[in-house]
């Protein structure tokens, strides 16, 4: 988020229009870090929850100079949408040039509210904002980066219109959403029930998708949890991190999501840092290019109930997370020594010929054991062997023919 604006010094611009240097300082190093060491940074012009509720402390507020009066004229005023531009046309002739810009999030969380009654004003502002930003980056540098337009998940349900921006608009690139299950993601009381409900929010969402159009969660935490002043034990958060990236990969999102910390201080641990590792290890296993992957967990057939599985493929490769939940880490930090476990599953869709079997231990980030399986006609059948008590309990499997 270009400005976090919870106090009066952290506005980018103030008044509308004069871009403070302060700011601009702070994301001129921020951006030279992002290049030091490999980070790429999904970019949004506003924090629309600090806006919104110290809105009349705001530069773009009337009162302070600005163009806009109510928040409802946020994506609507044809002043409040100039400035907008302007803001974004400032960020990309800066630092779209830098590398470190992965893609534009071109508002934070689409205002329901005003989708019920405003629909196409939203699809408009889209329109205009993002044909505006391509032009400018086309001008500068002979391409455009991606662009998205993010949604609260959970208000999905009550405006399911605001899927045709969020997920199908012509002019985004990309699909995403914030995830915030209220039983489960939000108040986590275990650490598997949320990444499952990841891996089925995921699914969901995929069958609502273009063709060829990614998806990826860019907002989840524990929210509730953290505002009635609780933080998480941090040996159950990493638990709780890390099923939940593996859930999100496994059912076919792109990469493991993004968390929002929900931690004092305000960072992600070195436990989810080295969950995050593990994955970057694991995807260099995939082709890609070639990887044309759907949502598979309802298709897949276990010889247990004790293990839990997400999956996702094609005809050609394949992904399965297989989660053991009784042994994994509690909210009370405790982990039972768990007896080996053989699992098998059937897993449907491959073209029947040899594949190459990954086992890839979540933990440690590191191949377990390799086999050669043949698939036939109806399905590829695989025995794990993995799931023991001094070895991690959840296990990725790639295939590739």
């Amino acid at each position: 988020m270009l400005e976090y604006c919870q106090t009066e010094y952290r506005c980018l611009e103030r008044p509308v229009g004069r871009f403070q240097p302060h700011m601009v300082r702070l994301w001129d190093d921020l951006f030279a870090l992002c290049a030091k060491y490999g980070l790429r940074v999904l970019l949004t012009p506003f924090d629309t929850y600090w806006m919104g509720r110290r809105w009349r402390h705001h530069p773009y507020q009337q009162a302070q100079g600005g163009p806009g009066t109510t928040r409802a004229q946020w994506l609507r005023c044809p002043q409040m949408r100039a400035a907008i531009k302007n803001r974004l046309s400032f960020a990309a002739e800066r630092w779209g040039g830098t590398g470190v810009l992965f893609a534009w999030d071109l508002w934070n969380e689409l205002p329901p509210a005003k989708a019920t009654h405003h629909a196409t004003g939203l699809a408009e502002f889209i329109q205009d904002v993002s044909q505006h930003l391509r032009t400018v980056e086309t001008r500068c540098f002979g391409r455009a980066h991606l662009q998205t337009v993010s949604v609260f998940g959970p208000i999905l349900k009550a405006h399911p219109e605001l899927g045709d921006l969020v997920f199908r608009h012509p002019d985004l690139d990309f699909a995403t959403s914030h995830f915030y299950d209220a039983t489960t993601i939000s108040r986590p009381q275990n650490a598997l029930d949320p990444a499952l409900q990841t891996a089925e929010l995921v699914r969901q969402i995929l069958v609502q998708l273009p063709a060829n159009r990614p998806f990826f969660d860019s907002e989840h935490g524990p929210l509730d949890t953290f505002k009635s002043g609780r933080q998480l034990p941090e040996a159950f958060d990493d638990e709780y991190f890390r099923c939940m990236q593996w859930a999100h990969l496994a059912a076919g999102g792109v990469g493991g999501g993004l968390r929002w910390p929900y931690r004092d201080p305000h960072v992600l641990t070195h436990g989810m840092r080295a969950a995050q590792q593990s994955l970057a290890g694991f995807v260099k296993l995939l082709s890609w290019a070639q990887f044309q992957r759907h949502n598979l967990t309802k298709q897949v057939r276990l010889s247990t109930t004790a293990v839990s599985c997400v999956a996702c493929g094609d005809a050609h490769q394949a992904i399965v997370w297989l989660v053991r939940p009784d042994a994994l880490i509690t909210r009370s930090g405790n982990q039972r020594a768990m007896a080996a476990l053989t699992v098998q599953f059937w897993l449907p869709g491959l073209q029947p010929g040899p594949y190459h079997v990954c086992i890839w231990d979540t933990k440690t980030g590191r191949i377990r054991d390799q086999l050669v399986v043949q698939a036939d006609k109806q399905q590829l059948t695989v025995l794990v062997r993995l799931l023991e008590v001094d070895v991690a309990h959840s296990t990725l499997l790639n295939f590739r023919a």
